[in-house]
């Protein structure tokens, strides 16, 4: 194994796969050279072109700044959705939507 191999290996902390269906979500806690933490999420998705199976990759990093707020809008978006899905959305009071555009950021 190459030096660059084993650095690689050696920023991260914890590992964990979840498989659903056609795509499989790594989720990975690492560490900087400065010894900050960060977490990787990675979806990967099995796709086929021109009979050739191949993996499509996306990632995006989550730093330690962004931890808070980034669990308390996935864990609101993840009960907005199970509700929708029991059909029994009701908007609260309290609740606001934004509306953000990728072209904006």
């Amino acid at each position: 194994m190459s030096n660059e191999n084993q650095n690689e290996h050696k920023d991260e902390i914890f590992s964990t796969a979840v498989k659903a269906g056609k795509r499989t979500y790594f989720l990975d806690v690492k560490t900087t050279k400065g010894n900050d933490h960060f977490i990787t999420i990675t979806e990967s998705k099995k796709v086929q072109s021109d009979g050739k199976e191949f993996f499509q990759k996306h990632k995006i990093f989550l730093y330690k700044e962004d931890f808070d707020k980034f669990s308390e809008g996935l864990l609101e978006t993840i009960e907005v959705a199970k509700r929708l899905q029991n059909n029994s959305f009701q908007q609260d009071e309290n609740s606001t939507s934004i509306d953000i555009r990728f072209e904006d950021l």
